[in-house]
């Protein structure tokens, strides 16, 4: 059986997805590590994970709550995304060396893996855990994209030795999308891109103090607002807009709030239920909207269970998902720094209204990701690629075939376009 090594960043959003795709090469009887932050994976992954330890970047600074657009993208690279590859890179050589893997999984934010991977003559594989990076944001901007490349060099030269020369987010071997078409739309895709689906799987048992009886005493349908775990900083009168807006709806809705970071104040009434945590892919089986940040983890698990969605994106690949969100007809799109009560509250009776056609385009997306195969697919396909199949993409420019269960798209079908910036429920251990 084949030997499979997650390379992944401390980013919630990020491993989540690869912790699907792992346990369904283990249950087929492969053998499964990972090298990041020991404490994250098996926080997800199960305590009994294989971790090889890598380094975190140290004194990151905070990011400004008011950062968006260019400047943010900017800090992401130069402040989080570059700093991590080079505190990163030892820890993923030794793993390497220690582990021996047939295949490197080397998510698309954590650039060490791919670099050290291609510098040690290993096979790698791209996973892509939003699809911001795979619409080409750059297209419309080649003095960014030239920076990015210098940074990109840079790194190369520092943890890779300037050996090889591919993009370290797009892996020749295979990239896996944990998307489809009916939410990504027509975008020209790199050919060796696999639209797998999302990867939703159950999340390890812990502690649920969720007070599930409070669903059971109405049959109002119930909302859920929550702005992920990285965005506190930004979220403060969002999320007291939105306690505003459905608090004035009690004779139509319901809502559960996320709050982590204790920032609804005032007395809230009885049909709005504020939370620091919830169980989300269990609550998600009994919501009727969803108002979020549009992290592309948190629309694709809300779509999966044919849930609409009022998104309201912060920054990063936000804006990306939340226009895919709205082209395929499946939510409503706010501007988060205008978004008061009333927008807020007319934006979620819009997505309740039957009539307005959002759950039905919803459970249409979802059921395209079901189709798709989700982790299944992806472990169709690192298989294939472990076993050097003629189906696997073995050289850019090699189109591949679908996964052994016939289920997972190919670039093969295309045209469009969009725009950039990245990340959803994510949390940054430090």
């Amino acid at each position: 059986m084949g030997r499979f090594l997650f390379v992944v960043p401390p980013l919630v959003g990020h491993v989540n997805p690869a912790v699907g795709t792992a346990a369904a090469l283990a249950a087929r009887g492969h053998d499964v590590a990972w090298a990041g932050h020991p404490d994250l994976v098996r926080s997800l992954a199960g305590s009994d994970a294989v971790v090889h330890p890598c380094a975190l970047p140290g004194d990151v600074p905070p990011r400004p709550a008011d950062l968006k657009g260019p400047a943010a993208f900017r800090f992401l690279w130069e402040s989080f995304l570059v700093p991590l590859a080079d505190a990163m890179a030892p820890g993923v050589r030794t793993a390497i060396g220690a582990y021996d893997p047939d295949v490197v999984v080397c998510d698309q934010q954590a650039v060490a893996g791919a670099l050290v991977a291609e510098s040690l003559g290993r096979t790698w594989v791209t996973s892509a855990t939003t699809s911001a990076e795979l619409v080409d944001p750059l297209a419309a901007m080649p003095k960014v994209a030239a920076w990015v490349d210098e940074l990109l060099a840079g790194l190369r030269g520092r943890v890779g030795g300037d050996a090889g020369g591919a993009d370290p987010r797009f892996s020749p071997h295979g990239v896996l999308a944990y998307t489809t078409r009916a939410l990504l739309g027509p975008a020209e895709l790199p050919e060796q891109v696999r639209l797998v689906g999302p990867s939703v799987t159950a999340r390890p048992a812990g502690g649920d103090d969720f007070p599930w009886e409070w669903l059971d005493d109405s049959a109002l349908p119930t909302v859920l607002v929550s702005l992920g775990t990285a965005n506190n900083d930004a979220g403060a009168r969002f999320l007291n807009a939105a306690a505003q807006a459905l608090g004035a709806m009690a004779d139509r809705v319901r809502a559960v709030l996320v709050d982590p970071g204790g920032l609804v104040g005032g007395r809230l009434p009885e049909h709005l239920l504020v939370r620091p945590h919830v169980p989300q892919l269990a609550l998600l089986e009994r919501l009727d909207a969803v108002v979020c940040h549009a992290g592309h983890n948190t629309v694709c698990e809300a779509l999966w269970h044919g849930v609409p969605l009022v998104v309201a994106p912060i920054r990063d690949d936000q804006p990306i998902v939340a226009g895919q969100v709205v082209d395929a007809g499946a939510g409503v799109r706010l501007r988060f720094g205008r978004a008061d009560a009333a927008r807020i509250g007319a934006a979620v009776d819009a997505v309740l209204d039957p009539a307005r056609g959002h759950r039905k385009a919803a459970e249409a997306v979802g059921e395209s990701f079901r189709a798709a195969g989700g982790s299944a697919s992806a472990a169709d396909h690192l298989e294939a690629v472990a076993a050097g199949s003629a189906g696997a993409a073995g050289s850019a420019g090699s189109a591949g075939a679908a996964g052994a269960t016939g289920t997972t798209e190919t670039a093969a079908s295309i045209g469009g376009d969009d725009s950039h910036d990245c990340h959803d429920g994510e949390v940054r251990v430090s």
